[in-house]
């Protein structure tokens, strides 16, 4: 596929976009640094195809931008500026015009704690004031990466947002495709796993951050009577093999239980009366079932139901705009279940349609972040509009 670059680099705007579909990381890198060479950027995100060797990409996007942070991770499928993709690297830059940008690595999930993470997230904050003084950026979000497969979202969300107080967080897990078998999260030239990337950013533009899904909960009960609580996964529902009465609430036949019927058919908790998906990633051979999102025995499930997924999205995009105005660019974290189940009801092509109208560009994730919850069959992200002037 021929090469794109999104120039959103016109009066007002704070980010450039880049596109690459190569033969290789080294080829990659090249192409995304010469496309962003003419913008001055605070930092860069990148989402990278597993199809790269993700650390060679990381070392050569650290050579090619010098003293620029470069963050990202890899994904399982990524949304460019032509909409859904796979096999491509996107990139978003943060103009320093408009942006301070600074970001730090979270490594060894495995023994991580809630206290030391809250601690790590308070320095950056105090760096990112440090390094620009006189910057007359106000507004600060936060983006959080995490390694999809490290089963410790939960904990490094909830102890970011602590720190970060009334600084919304948004993020997504990184992906494999649909292999799950290894995902890297990049900074400092370096791909990592067991690792998640904290970036804050400071900006005089206008943002927002956002969280969407499609679905509504029906009056379908599951309760969790048996699980391995630290591996994700469930070994009963309602005193039965977990496979098999998930299939039988949710109407679908044994032998179809595969990403796409998961896709069609999640469930939802309710927390703090909002409901939020806990999204199955695959069957094993026992019968239970390993989840995206943390679970617990005694945790309620309920069967939910899909609704149309453009008139939801019509209601995001449509509000956000009321109160920005010009938005020149959705980062979006959107779950991979999402992209699978449209791709079922063949309306693949027009929400990707509908995500290049709109100026969509992220990747798909294995979870999203969201202030201080890890959720899963969502659309999260954050929309950057245009500097506002005054009226005559």
């Amino acid at each position: 596929m021929e090469e794109t670059a999104l120039n959103l680099v016109s009066e007002g705007a704070g980010v450039a976009v880049a596109t690459a579909w190569s033969l290789g990381a080294h080829a990659a890198a090249a192409e995304l640094a010469r496309q962003l060479a003419p913008h001055d950027l605070a930092g860069l995100v990148v989402f990278v195809s597993p199809d790269y060797d993700a650390a060679t990409f990381a070392a050569e996007m650290a050579r090619r931008f010098g003293a620029t942070p470069v963050v990202g991770c890899t994904t399982a499928g990524e949304i460019t500026p032509d909409g859904w993709s796979d096999g491509a690297v996107v990139a978003i830059g943060f103009l320093r015009q408009h942006f301070a940008f600074i970001a730090r690595p979270i490594l060894d999930l495995a023994n991580f704690h809630v206290e030391a993470g809250r601690e790590l997230t308070k320095q950056l904050r105090a760096e990112l004031s440090a390094a620009r003084p006189g910057f007359a950026g106000r507004g600060l979000f936060g983006l959080l990466l995490v390694d999809g497969l490290c089963r410790r979202e939960e904990a490094v969300v909830t102890a970011v947002q602590m720190a970060l107080d009334e600084i919304p967080l948004v993020g997504g897990s990184a992906g494999d495709g649909l292999r799950f078998e290894r995902t890297f999260v990049i900074h400092g030239g370096r791909a990592y796993t067991d690792a998640a990337v904290l970036a804050l950013a400071a900006t005089d533009l206008p943002f927002k951050t956002f969280r969407a899904d499609n679905f509504e909960p029906t009056g379908v009960k599951m309760v969790v009577t048996e699980a391995d609580v630290e591996k994700r996964i469930v070994k009963e529902l309602n005193a039965e093999p977990a496979a098999k009465e998930y299939a039988r609430v949710c109407g679908i036949l044994d032998d179809t239980l595969d990403a796409f019927a998961f896709a069609s058919h999640p469930v939802v908790v309710t927390i703090g009366g909002q409901h939020f998906v806990r999204s199955i990633q695959r069957v094993n051979p026992d019968g239970s079932l390993s989840f995206f999102c943390a679970i617990d025995e005694g945790l309620v499930f309920t069967a939910a139901r899909r609704r149309d997924p453009f008139e939801g999205l019509a209601t995001l995009f449509g509000g956000i705009e009321e109160e920005l105005g010009e938005v020149d660019l959705y980062l979006g974290f959107d779950c991979v279940l999402r992209r699978l189940a449209a791709e079922r009801e063949q309306i693949a092509q027009p929400m990707s349609k509908l995500y290049r109208a709109k100026r969509v560009v992220g990747f798909n994730t294995y979870g999203e972040q969201y202030t201080s919850m890890h959720v899963n069959q969502t659309f999260t992200g954050v929309a950057i509009g245009r500097k506002r002037t005054a009226a005559p």
